[in-house]
């Protein structure tokens, strides 16, 4: 039976992980698609910008990938200790250049006065999206949803 990332991980034992995603439908992610003819090639440069831009944001060093026709392999390092210097403001300021954020963190940012029961919300938040920006399952999300959309867009489909 399948086990969760989150169950497999074991930052005591290594930070480096190797991870596949797999496309669905015998869908083409990059290449030539003998049956139909269509050329996929130029989403190859989708996933490889993907994966610098979340690089960028997320305590994940990537290591090495490889972009094959139907699936991508990619090998990762979890860099807690990145993550664990990035003050407050830092892990925010990450967040939102992926995500919305909320109120509380829109106003932070903004330099606004919070009582203190709003900060220790936004305190406690900061502690889960610290966490979430060094999580292997959340970096793989990020990057497979974004993939998905464009190429879903491009084949006037749905799904993942």
């Amino acid at each position: 039976m399948p086990r969760s990332r989150k169950s497999q991980i074991a930052l005591e034992a290594t930070p480096y992980y190797h991870c596949t995603s797999r496309c669905v439908r015998r869908a083409f992610l990059c290449g030539r698609d003998e049956h139909s003819g269509n050329d996929y090639e130029h989403r190859r440069g989708w996933i490889e910008q993907r994966m610098l831009t979340l690089a960028k944001v997320y305590a994940l060093d990537i290591c090495a990938y490889a972009v094959m026709s139907n699936h991508y392999h990619i090998v990762l390092h979890i860099n807690s200790e990145k993550a664990n210097a990035w003050s407050d403001t830092e892990v925010i300021q990450r967040w939102h250049t992926l995500y919305a954020g909320n109120f509380l963190s829109h106003e932070y940012l903004a330099g606004k006065d919070l009582y203190e029961e709003q900060l220790k919300v936004l305190l406690e938040l900061v502690t889960e999206w610290r966490e979430r920006l060094m999580s292997i399952s959340w970096f793989m999300r990020a990057l497979n949803e974004d993939i998905a959309r464009q190429a879903n867009a491009e084949d006037v489909c749905t799904g993942r």
